[in-house]
């Protein structure tokens, strides 16, 4: 899956939205499995008049293992996180399935920390706790949103070679 980074720099803010690049939305997620289903039962339904009645079973068992995997692919298809950090503050806003958590904090205090471990997080850790980010990044390129991040909590207005108003996506397979 590909998963598309927008990273926007402002006068004084710094702003990274991390999403899937959804190629289906849902409703025509929801057209392709209807059609697959009624395909898949259509068939079943053609060997049961034929006299194979025990298909009927195993087709219904694969409608229902696929409608279980395109719930919960629905369901996470527009999960996100957005980071912003300005001047006098920073929040954390993510969504995951059904749940939407954010978190406000000060930057003052707060440092980036990622040790480039195999599935490793990024982790934005204050005073008061610890908040984990870029779980929607691949491995491979979370060196990179550590390094922007750092650099937007060390400096308020300028980060690498983007400048003021500029906007960078990153993309990565």
């Amino acid at each position: 899956m590909i998963y598309q980074w927008q990273y926007v720099v402002d006068a004084g803010r710094h702003q990274w939205l991390i999403k899937r690049n959804c190629s289906l939305a849902p409703r025509q997620l929801g057209c392709w499995f209807g059609s697959l289903a009624a395909f898949s039962m259509l068939l079943a339904l053609v060997f049961a008049a034929r006299g194979a009645w025990l298909v009927v079973p195993f087709a219904l068992i694969q409608v229902g293992a696929l409608a279980a995997v395109f719930v919960w692919w629905g369901r996470h298809a527009c999960d996100y996180e957005r980071i912003v950090v300005c001047a006098g503050e920073f929040s954390v806003e993510t969504s995951n399935g059904e749940t939407l958590r954010r978190i406000e904090q000060r930057p003052a205090w707060a440092r980036v920390e990622y040790d480039g471990a195999r599935h490793g997080p990024i982790r934005i850790v204050t005073a008061e706790e610890t908040i984990e980010v870029g779980a929607l990044v691949p491995e491979d390129r979370r060196q990179a949103l550590a390094q922007e991040l750092r650099g937007a909590f060390g400096s308020p207005h300028a980060i690498g070679s983007v400048r003021l108003g500029e906007e960078r996506n990153g993309w990565a397979a």
